[in-house]
């Protein structure tokens, strides 16, 4: 059962990483003049992402 949750946190993990960068591209077409502020961002928004992810799939495997 732990594997199958640990699958379910991975799927979030890559639903939000992917929304994550749709909504960066969004805004940097709207404002080309603040790229580095929204790429900041993005990809401190992915690493927190990931990192939480990442804790839910140990965590996971691991209440077997």
């Amino acid at each position: 059962m732990g594997a199958i949750g640990a699958g379910i946190a991975a799927l979030g993990a890559g639903i939000g990483v992917g929304l994550i960068g749709s909504k960066a591209m969004d805004a940097i077409a709207r404002q080309p003049e603040a790229v580095g502020d929204i790429r900041n961002n993005m990809i401190l928004t992915a690493a927190l992402v990931e990192g939480a992810a990442l804790f839910a799939i140990v965590v996971g495997l691991l209440a077997n």
